[in-house]
């Protein structure tokens, strides 16, 4: 894949009246990280990369009472530094800080990470866990679709060729609530989830558990919100018994692939290990432990 063009453009509307052009194929470019992969195939055709960065909003995130609003943007080395994220979202940033190495980092975002649809994306399960939602603009107006329904498939999402992912919103946790992610590769860093999962819990005063959202990841053709999982937390203390019922709801919902870095047979077990161990982490985390 040749990039014959490209395009930096200062507005929503720029970029949407360039992705309008038929004469060649564009590309969108959030961070890129994985965008510079596929120009090195010599077999795709020529595209034009249209360049983010440059538009307004796309870069920085508001955090409020209502919730977070965040540029798709926005480098992961960013935001992983955000202290304030940090203490509301902590799985989301704990997502964000394994893609890649220090030098991916400086260019790779959450927002990329989302619309690159790859089913290990790590932050998609914790984006899915947290009820996140991508406000998508093009020709037609604005849009809004859960981050659950965002990804269609392998390499692929339901925006059309003229649309762009403007925005990500994020409702600010209920009191008493807190998330976590976890993910299993083979080496001690900078790999592909074999199988990850993110968990977010509400506890009300008594330590019960009023709320849940359990996603998992790398172990389908699309990260799943898996509902029987968090009905298993949903009115128990987070328990053992609690624990491990969502763990074999998870398991069940799991519908993974064998390949050289895992039997299917294998991910279905890890991903539920890793759901209960992320569950554990969330309740851990709501009720002030740190």
């Amino acid at each position: 894949m040749a990039v014959v063009d490209y395009q930096a453009p200062q507005s929503i509307e720029d970029a949407i009246g360039i992705l309008q052009k038929t004469d060649i194929k564009s590309k969108v470019m959030a961070g890129g990280t994985d965008l510079i992969i596929q120009t090195k195939s010599q077999t795709a055709d020529p595209v034009r990369v249209v360049d983010l960065k440059h538009i307004d909003g796309m870069m920085s995130y508001t955090l409020d009472d209502g919730g977070m609003s965040l540029g798709p943007a926005m480098s992961c080395a960013e935001f992983t530094t955000l202290d304030d994220v940090k203490a509301v979202y902590p799985g989301l940033s704990e997502s964000a800080y394994l893609i890649g190495s220090t030098q991916v980092q400086g260019r790779a975002s959450i927002g990329g990470n989302l619309c690159n649809a790859s089913p290990a994306a790590d932050t998609i399960p914790a984006l899915i866990a947290n009820g996140a939602q991508c406000v998508i603009e093009g020709n037609n107006g604005e849009r809004v679709v859960a981050v659950e329904d965002f990804v269609t498939g392998v390499a692929q999402n339901c925006m059309a060729s003229d649309e762009l992912l403007k925005q990500i919103t994020i409702p600010r946790p209920a009191p008493g609530s807190s998330d976590a992610y976890l993910r299993f590769i083979p080496r001690t860093e900078m790999d592909i989830a074999v199988a990850g999962a993110g968990v977010s819990v509400t506890l009300d005063s008594s330590g019960k558990c009023t709320a849940a959202r359990v996603a998992i990841g790398a172990v389908a053709v699309t990260a799943l919100l898996v509902r029987e999982a968090a009905e298993a937390l949903i009115g128990t203390a987070v328990d053992e018994q609690a624990l491990d019922a969502a763990a074999a709801a998870a398991s069940a919902a799991a519908k993974p692939i064998t390949d050289r870095r895992g039997t299917a047979e294998y991910r279905t077990h890890v991903v539920g290990v890793l759901v209960k161990r992320a569950a554990k982490i969330a309740a851990e985390r709501a009720r002030g432990v740190k």
